[in-house]
């Protein structure tokens, strides 16, 4: 009965200890408006290890992604112009653990701005 009654709380201590270790998963809720005034074509955001986009943005519209951050780099926008001009944006380094907010503007002349509300802060 001992026995059974140390096993138990050996269980619940390793329990405890396993829960109290836990895994926390980091994410970056990306939020990317086109306020260019005209509708994009090939959007493309590049970050560490991995890429999103779409084929299509009108103007005003915003498109949401949420992601992981795996190791670090730059993040970069690509995207073509309804004109056909291809424009190039890049941001700030990201790194492994972040999380938070990202928003990415698409404005006029193919310049991009990047509104990081990230943490740790980048």
């Amino acid at each position: 009965m001992k026995e059974l009654r140390n096993r138990f709380w050996t269980a619940v201590a390793c329990a405890s200890m396993l829960s109290a270790v836990g895994c926390k998963s980091y994410w970056v809720d990306a939020r990317i408006e086109n306020q260019s005034g005209q509708t994009i074509h090939e959007l493309e955001v590049d970050y560490p290890s991995a890429s999103f986009g779409t084929n299509t943005l009108t103007p005003g519209a915003e498109m949401h992604y949420r992601f992981q951050i795996r190791g670090s780099g730059p993040l970069k926008v690509e995207y073509t112009s309804g004109e056909g001009k291809i424009s190039h944006g890049q941001g700030l380094t990201l790194s492994e653990r972040q999380q938070g907010e990202l928003t990415i503007r698409l404005l006029p002349q193919g310049k991009v701005d990047f509104l990081p509300k990230l943490q740790p802060a980048s």
